[in-house]
């Protein structure tokens, strides 16, 4: 493919970026800073929807340098524990800040000399920008691959074209005012909305700060969340007021509920399994190979959301471990939560430049199947059930 497709195919990447669950959390703060200038004129929308895309260009065209000049992967920032926490406690305080009603606050300063208050879209573009660099989405595991080998303007581009895609639904609602006008500004049921968000910031801090702290610490954490949650369910749902604002609570209890009912009943039917995974090593490879297995490796982080998204559906399906056994494939993990320079090699010489990424093995060791981003079961089953045949890249 030319350059020009994967500035295209970067670009679509970008935007679907804004499904995965990494960058959920910057949802609310971009959904503020989009009300906050509806019935504004074409001007005030124009440079709030530049401040946005500032935002997003100013991390990625950073993220572009380093990966020139210093040889990064995708995600190789949050392989520092100081970034991990400091990300933990920045969602944290915006979570606060949405459960009280307030939404985020730039400075006031910054209304008095900007007068419209440009600061709040630059923070939502960059903080999508930053949370969206765990993990990759659609498309984007193939382009970083090719932005790897190429020139560092190439690079440069490419990830400032993943910026421009992240940004991009966003620049359509704030240009067309047909689609603002459709967003609602007030009532006590908007209100309940905002403190969704909040939670779903502090479910985010909560993740992040899970990566950094002990196992005991973390379940104390995710306790206090749940805590929480049932706190404020509890509370809205009394004091209302109104249909609206008690419609939201109780949508979310019903989605809990359901949520929870449905993961009981996969435990209980046994349609889950732990697959046995091996460490990712040389030696790990060799015996596959004299064994003459297949072997599938998987890459994950801690800190990579999508990395737990597939290791608690796809992974864990009962489906993948029947298929897994028939094959008689090794499954190996590399885990990147710290910077590993062989694993690190590991993902380059498969072809992989982020995470989450997985790669079969035909038994002779050449790739039979590369599954960069989210994925689905039928995709991996069907991968493992061929991994015996005539190699194939993909």
């Amino acid at each position: 493919m030319t350059i020009w497709t994967n500035v295209l195919l970067a670009t679509a990447a970008g935007v679907l970026l804004n499904l995965t669950p990494c960058v959920l959390p910057a949802l609310p703060i971009k959904i503020r800073s989009i009300a906050r200038v509806v019935g504004n004129g074409a001007r005030q929308r124009a440079l709030a929807g530049a401040a946005l895309l500032a935002g997003t260009l100013t991390f990625f065209g950073g993220l572009a340098l380093a990966t020139a000049w210093l040889n990064w992967t995708w995600g190789t920032l949050f392989q520092a524990t100081w970034f991990r926490a400091a990300l933990a406690f920045l969602l944290a305080g915006l979570g606060v800040y949405s459960l009280a009603g307030r939404g985020v606050q730039p400075p006031q300063w910054v209304y008095r000399l900007q007068g419209n208050g440009y600061a709040e879209p630059y923070f939502a573009g960059f903080l999508a920008a930053v949370l969206s660099a765990p993990c990759t989405g659609p498309f984007l595991g193939g382009v970083m691959a090719f932005a790897l080998t190429q020139a560092p303007s190439t690079i440069f581009v490419l990830f400032m074209a993943v910026g421009v895609g992240l940004a991009l639904p966003y620049l359509v609602l704030l240009t067309h005012p047909g689609l603002l006008t459709r967003i609602p500004r007030g009532g006590a049921w908007l209100l309940r909305v905002q403190q969704v968000m909040g939670l779903i910031l502090l479910a985010g801090a909560t993740f992040f700060a899970t990566t950094v702290l002990a196992e005991r610490v973390s379940t104390l954490l995710w306790t206090a969340w749940l805590g929480a949650v049932a706190f404020w369910l509890f509370r809205t749902l009394v004091v209302g007021p109104g249909f609206g604002a008690r419609l939201v609570p109780a949508l979310v209890l019903v989605a809990g509920v359901a949520g929870g009912v449905t993961l009981g009943l996969e435990q209980e039917a046994g349609a889950r399994h732990e697959l046995p995974w091996q460490p990712l090593t040389e030696r790990a490879l060799i015996e596959a190979r004299t064994a003459g297995a297949p072997v599938l490796v998987e890459f994950t982080a801690n800190w990579c959301i999508n990395c737990k998204v597939l290791e608690q559906t796809v992974y864990a399906d009962i489906a993948i471990a029947r298929a897994v056994d028939t094959a008689g494939m090794h499954v190996l993990r590399a885990d990147l939560t710290r910077p590993d320079a062989a694993l690190d090699a590991y993902l380059r010489s498969f072809g992989g430049a982020g995470l989450p990424f997985a790669v079969i093995l035909t038994p002779d060791g050449t790739v039979h199947r590369r599954l960069p981003d989210l994925f689905t079961v039928n995709t991996l089953k069907t991968a493992i059930e061929t991994s015996g045949e005539q190699t194939r890249v993909d």
